[in-house]
């Protein structure tokens, strides 16, 4: 094995530089095979059962007359014995529900699934589904859920995990130290996951070994829940997940429709296909939770911040869950006096799940919008202010920072941005406002281990790359690859790779939480190096010299000056071998630090007042998440968390009839992501490399959740700065900047 702390890398070659991805074909053209496009011989479709419902229970299931439907093959439900598999857990593991629970607590839940010949039949097969339910009392407020008279979802109650309760210093003397006061309430709503393939499973069985092709960012934790729910071997079960149409936490984890279309697969011995319709995606596969948030703070004329008193509520649906709203609270700005409290609501909704930074950008439209409330009422610049409470230290952890960009992602990207010029021309004249707002962020986890990667070099020089990580984000097989090239000198197109298949790949985690590259990067060079050791080794042994004096380049290996030298074909035991193997492990993060990644976005935007129209016109990322591996990712990774920021500030949100608990837009003509006409052309990334060697043996550190973490706060920042006017409940829509400005008027 190589030195598990090799030296830095200087100057690349390959590293860094924006190479297209070494898949874009197969992406473009259509020759990639995602999980929704895969037919097998023979296979068979499932469609799901679901309450109508936000809280019922089931008193009776009768399948019969859908069992004698066209085509129909087989149906399951809580009456069957193999169905009977432990689900959500209750709050404090009171219980568990099951696969097809008889108690729903939301609409859309699972109560049956039957498959059949074709789709249409199976959807045909369920609408002749026959159930008796009993509708019970709900709530559909989650901040009136945790009063005692709320109907509970849940023996106990609808507080969904205990209270998250963190103090440091002492929050009253802060408040006293402080010439300055401001308390404010915030509000998110619920942002839904809505990726362009939707979420689903193939299943096929081979006697007694199960085979899955799993739209999932982990195909290792979904294995792993799978084997252990149906009591097998973790050797008898297979996950590949090769492509997937879009993650971003929502699959990185076993769902309820893997393990449906495994039972079903195995109860008719052919495979089966369960893919949820677009309507179904929108209910019951996670969301990024609604809350409500209220924020004190305390500064002295200064600037400096003397306290922070954060007190929150999260929605997390029907099912427990947890909130970190308050993490940036107690972390990105320096601030002696803290005290977070959180609590996490359940109420008759789709359950919560992580969403590109959970909790993140709710908490960052709170802090942030509340530095730009104290900037104004001292009569700083907001930037300014930020500077004077910059912290080279985590707080949470009392350790220092690897590194801790925040003083150049804002002078520099203010630079940039032509900050102080923009805000000097803003508001404007006529029905179209222009203001100008900031927001800098943090992403509270690093990448760690456990990752393990191999790499094999062949007779020819070329070379194979097998690891665990699913491909997405920053393009991981193309990074990746990148790593593996720039140690061995070997061109991207003489590099095949395998990836995320738990029957052929090494062991990582899932890819969730800016952790793909930061974690799989190290071990991916410790494999290239531990092939090159070898190589040189050889070498070295054949030339009769020592191999420390030799250098790899390509298929050459050679001395000082070029003499003497060898092809990696000539070696004489690489000949008889054929191939060599590399092992790479990802080491631990250093003990006396804390890694993390920061972001700081600037944006520009325009209000009608005539229709309240909110437009971005142009916003600039700046980052600090470690050495760049590739431009034109980075920056695609980049603009992808803007649009979904921009989304989450203007247009994005989870509308249900209070009366009936049901979710009115669940389509996307009613839940408006944003399109290319609602993204500004003008979208800049500037990253800051501060030569972070400290984090891991790549100098990575995350960039998919610092991406979006500041982006919604950023244009509610410069809505205010165009208005005069601070929309504090988001999104921020056409019918409450016209109420806003009227408010103001009158």
């Amino acid at each position: 094995m190589p030195d598990a702390t090799p030296k830095p890398w200087g100057e690349t070659t390959i590293v860094g530089k924006p190479i297209p991805r070494v898949d874009g074909d197969e992406r473009l053209s259509g020759k990639a095979t995602y999980s929704l496009d895969l037919y097998l011989p023979d296979m068979l479709y499932g469609a799901t059962v679901r309450c109508p419902y936000p809280h019922a229970n089931v008193k009776k299931v009768d399948l019969s007359e859908a069992l004698r439907m066209p085509g129909v093959r087989a149906a399951l439900s809580d009456a069957d014995k193999e169905a009977n598999i432990p689900w959500y857990g209750a709050p404090g593991g009171r219980s568990a529900s099951r696969l097809f629970d008889t108690h729903c607590r939301f609409a859309g839940e699972e109560v049956a699934v039957i498959v059949a010949e074709t789709q249409q039949q199976a959807w045909d097969a369920v609408r002749q589904v026959r159930v008796e339910y009993e509708q019970l009392k709900f709530t559909t407020d989650f901040e009136a859920a945790l009063k005692s008279d709320a109907p509970p979802l849940h023996d106990g109650g609808n507080l969904a995990a205990n209270p998250v309760n963190v103090t440091r210093g002492d929050v009253a003397k802060g408040f006293a130290e402080a010439d300055l006061v401001l308390e404010e309430t915030y509000r998110t709503p619920t942002q839904i996951h809505t990726p362009l393939e939707t979420f689903g499973s193939v299943a096929k069985w081979d006697g007694d070994e199960l085979t899955v092709w799993d739209t999932t960012q982990g195909v290792f934790p979904v294995q792993n829940s799978l084997a252990n729910l149906l009591k097998m071997p973790l050797s008898k079960v297979r996950v590949i997940g090769h492509y997937m149409g879009g993650g971003f936490g929502a699959k990185l984890s076993l769902s309820k429709y893997t393990v449906m279309a495994a039972l079903l697969a195995r109860k008719t011995s052919r495979p089966v296909k369960l893919f949820l319709t677009r309507e179904e995606s929108f209910l019951c596969v996670g969301n990024r939770p609604a809350h409500a948030m209220t924020l004190k703070a305390g500064v002295k004329k200064d600037g400096t911040l003397t306290a922070l008193e954060f007190t929150g509520v999260g929605e997390v649906g029907g099912y427990p869950g947890g909130s970190n709203a308050g993490y940036q609270v107690q972390d990105l700005w320096k601030c002696p006096n803290i005290h977070v409290v959180e609590r996490s609501a359940m109420t008759p909704m789709g359950p919560a799940r992580a969403f590109r930074a959970p909790g993140f950008p709710q908490g960052n439209w709170a802090l942030e919008q509340m530095m730009d409330a104290l900037a104004e009422k001292l009569g700083m610049d907001p930037i300014d202010l930020r500077l004077k409470n910059y912290s080279p230290m985590c707080q949470v952890e009392q350790k220092p920072y690897t590194s801790a960009g925040i003083p150049q992602l804002l002078t520099e990207g203010a630079k940039a941005f032509g900050w102080a010029e923009a805000r000097a021309r803003a508001k404007g004249k006529g029905p179209l406002l222009r203001g100008v707002g900031v927001a800098s962020g943090m992403w509270g986890s690093p990448g760690r281990p456990p990752s393990t990667a191999i790499v094999r070099y062949y007779l020819d020089g070329s070379v194979n790359l097998n690891m665990g990580a699913a491909d997405l984000g920053t393009g991981t097989k193309t990074v990746m690859a990148q790593v593996v090239s720039e140690e061995l000198g070997v061109p991207l197109e003489r590099i095949g790779i395998e990836w995320a298949d738990t029957g052929t790949t090494q062991y990582t985690s899932a890819s969730g939480g800016s952790k793909t590259v930061a974690s799989d990067s190290p071990a991916v060079r410790a494999a290239a190096l531990d092939v090159k050791r070898q190589l040189l080794a050889l070498a070295a042994e054949q030339l009769k010299v020592p191999a420390e004096s030799l250098t790899l380049k390509d298929t050459e290996i050679s001395g000082p000056g070029g003499s003497p030298k060898v092809t990696t074909r000539e070696l004489r035991t690489l000949q008889t071998q054929q191939v060599l193997v590399g092992v790479g492990i990802r080491g631990p993060n250093p003990t006396d630090k804390s890694v993390r990644p920061f972001s700081t976005h600037f944006a520009e935007v325009e209000v009608n007042t005539r229709t309240g129209e909110v437009r971005v016109v142009r916003m600039l990322a700046m980052h600090d998440s470690g050495r760049v591996m590739n431009a034109a990712t980075f920056a695609n990774q980049c603009l992808g968390g803007m649009t979904q920021g921009i989304g989450y500030a203007t247009t994005e949100r989870r509308v249900v009839d209070s009366n009936t608990g049901t979710m009115v837009n669940s389509n996307w003509y009613d839940y408006k992501i944003p399109t290319s006409k609602d993204i500004p052309p003008d979208l800049d990334v500037m990253p800051i490399d501060l030569h972070d060697h400290e984090c891991d043996t790549t100098s990575t550190k995350g960039l998919g959740e610092p991406a979006t973490i500041p982006v919604a706060t950023a244009v509610a920042n410069a809505f205010y700065n165009a208005t005069g006017v601070r929309i504090k409940e988001g999104p921020i829509t056409p019918a409450k900047v016209l109420m806003a400005l009227a408010q103001r008027k009158g």
